[in-house]
């Protein structure tokens, strides 16, 4: 399967675990952020981001793509839902990567 595809499942997925989560919970009033990390820089899945605009360099050594849906709510239990649906379409794929938040 090409990248382009991976990614687009991906970000599929995430707006399904969004929305499934905002229809289950609404939108939890703790505010923060969720993205996607990988330990390297030098992968053909960064490769493929670097050449699409998709993420950017971690200040040490990787590569994140923040907040993948680009969801404008500040609800950091509903981003984490879309970035960890994300990272698992990833993972299913073999692209090493992790789900990750924190709290602003």
């Amino acid at each position: 399967m090409s990248f382009d595809l991976i990614y687009l499942e991906a970000l599929k997925a995430a707006h399904k675990a969004e929305a499934a989560f905002f229809a289950e919970h609404g939108e939890p009033y703790f505010c923060g952020f969720a993205w996607i990390e990988f330990s390297s820089a030098r992968t053909k899945w960064v490769t493929f981001c670097k050449k699409n605009s998709i993420g950017r360099k971690k200040l040490t050594k990787g590569w994140y793509i923040w907040e993948p849906t680009d969801n404008p709510t500040q609800s950091m239990e509903l981003k984490m839902a879309g970035a960890k649906a994300f990272a698992s379409v990833l993972q299913k794929h073999d692209i090493e990567c992790r789900a990750v938040c924190r709290p602003d």
